[in-house]
């Protein structure tokens, strides 16, 4: 991928599309500033780095049926490659974990699993989670609320940006 150094009109591109994946190219280039043809190719250049990386619907989780979140810390015994790549391709096939994070502390790994409820987490649990490559230690954490969820990032740090 080519690494793109971001200018004020690249933060000014990425803050729109967080806030609106769905704006034309026609309602993006007005809300920059930009003609439409340089303004699809930033969003082009943007999206060849990887520093766009897809566009989604951001879905209500209790709306689908899905009204459990839950941090799981997961501690494994053995340190090494074998068990590491076989953990982690394990993880990546299970579509209730939407996040997995290797960790320093007292976890290796946080995942954050999403169920409909306390009976299919502890299925979940029981019929995977206890089976997988390498774990001693399972500490589950039940979300009981949302206090904020943000799927944008803050820019606040690159050029051009306002504090």
């Amino acid at each position: 991928m080519p690494e793109v150094k971001l200018d004020n009109l690249d933060r000014r591109i990425l803050a729109a599309l967080q806030r609106d994946g769905r704006l034309s190219n026609v309602q993006l280039s007005e809300e920059v500033g930009l003609s439409p043809s340089p303004c699809l190719r930033r969003v082009r250049l943007l999206e060849q780095s990887g520093i766009i990386r897809g566009y989604h619907a951001e879905l209500d989780r209790g709306g689908v049926g899905l009204g459990l979140t839950v941090f799981v810390g997961i501690k494994v015994g053995q340190h090494d490659d074998e068990v590491d790549s076989a953990f982690r391709d394990a993880v990546a096939d299970l579509p209730e974990v939407v996040s997995c994070y290797l960790l320093s502390g007292e976890s290796d790994f946080l995942l954050q699993v999403v169920v409909p409820d306390l009976p299919a987490y502890e299925r979940f649990l029981r019929g995977t989670l206890l089976k997988l490559p390498g774990v001693t230690d399972i500490r589950s954490n039940f979300a009981i609320s949302t206090v904020k969820r943000e799927t944008g990032l803050s820019l606040a740090h690159l050029p051009g940006a306002a504090g």
